[in-house]
Formats: C-alpha cells, structure tokens, sequence
C-alpha cells in the first residue's frame, strides 16, 4: 500500500470496492489465496493465471492499483513441488 502517499482515510472509500473484487476474483478461480502481510500493511495472494501477464492483468483490475494506491512489489511464478509426487 502507498501508505507514504496516502492517509487511512484515503483509503477507507475503497475498501469495499476492494474486497468485492477480492471476491469475486477468488469466485472465478483467479485468486487463490489471499492474506493479510504480517509485516507490513498489504496483502499476499495466490493466484491461478495461464501467464504472467495474465496474473498481473488480475492485480490490475483491482480497486486500489487502478487509483494508484496499491502497488505491486513482486509477482513470482511457481512450478508444482515434485517432493510430494509418487516415487
């Protein structure tokens, strides 16, 4: 969150806008998992996306990253762990 830039109650008018899309996102199989970082105010999720570009297409169309207000810090793609595969 751009929490350098803008005040609680900057963010307070979107905060529901923000978590419809959260939700809805999750509904349709794009995100997977969501929380709330425990270091920093912000949010880790999971998402379900065929590329990079679509994952970050995901994170675009939320509320807060379309005013600004959000931003996002890293976008990791990840393999299936193979340890836990048969043998």
């Amino acid at each position: 969150m751009r929490t350098d830039l803008y005040s609680d109650a900057d963010f307070a008018p979107l905060l529901e806008d923000e978590a419809q899309r959260a939700r809805t996102l999750y509904m349709e199989g794009a995100v997977r998992q969501i929380w709330y970082r425990g270091d920093k105010r912000g949010a880790c999720s999971i998402l379900e996306a065929e590329s990079l570009e679509a994952a970050r297409a995901v994170i675009e169309s939320l509320p807060l990253v379309k005013a600004g207000m959000l931003e996002l810090e890293h976008l990791v793609p990840l393999q299936p762990y193979r340890g836990f595969g048969p043998r």
